[in-house]
């Protein structure tokens, strides 16, 4: 029994659900979002979307759970939106932005200018005596967790000093240096 499968998806105001043959597409007031979808079936009543599976074999079972998760991020994506933030620690590392092209220098001989998906929206925040930190707004989730995991690859957080970049919140796994 499909625990995150069976629990309904309650539509908010303002969000409309197009269920087709092979693919569900959610439109709301921060966008639209379209998902594939094989082996389960979706009912809207009043409100209200459930999904069901044709039969209890693994296949089905797994599906089930997998595609009510997916909807559900995309109802939560299209109404409110998702955010994330990283934050950059480390002497001398920095990030701006021009429009959706970002500019990082991460302690390299050279900046990384990373262009970003026009659905991802880009802010960095840089105050005097305070690490820069990079705030990332979607209503798509998958693509922004690409996106924050990709800017994250450039300088992975290291377990000495704890420098890189790093999300906000994040514990990092410190190690102890050498004993004398």
């Amino acid at each position: 029994m499909s625990r995150i499968g069976n629990n309904p998806i309650s539509i908010p105001e303002g969000v409309s659900i197009d269920i087709q043959a092979d693919k569900i597409v959610v439109k709301g007031k921060l966008g639209e979002l379209i998902q594939d979808y094989s082996d389960v079936s979706f009912e809207v009543n009043d409100n209200i979307l459930t999904v069901n599976r044709p039969s209890d074999s693994k296949d089905h079972k797994s599906k089930h759970g997998l595609y009510r998760a997916l909807v559900n991020n995309m109802v939560e994506g299209v109404s409110q939106g998702f955010a994330k933030e990283l934050e950059l620690v480390g002497v001398g590392y920095r990030a701006s932005n021009q429009g959706q092209k970002l500019d990082l220098a991460l302690g390299f001989s050279h900046n990384i200018l990373f262009d970003i998906a026009p659905e991802v929206k880009v802010e960095t925040i840089s105050e005097k005596g305070k690490n820069p930190i990079i705030k990332l707004t979607s209503h798509d989730k998958q693509l922004l967790g690409y996106v924050a995991g990709k800017i994250r690859s450039f300088r992975k957080p290291e377990p000495y000093k704890g420098k890189g970049v790093k999300f906000v919140g994040e514990q990092i796994r410190r190690k102890a240096g050498k004993s004398a």
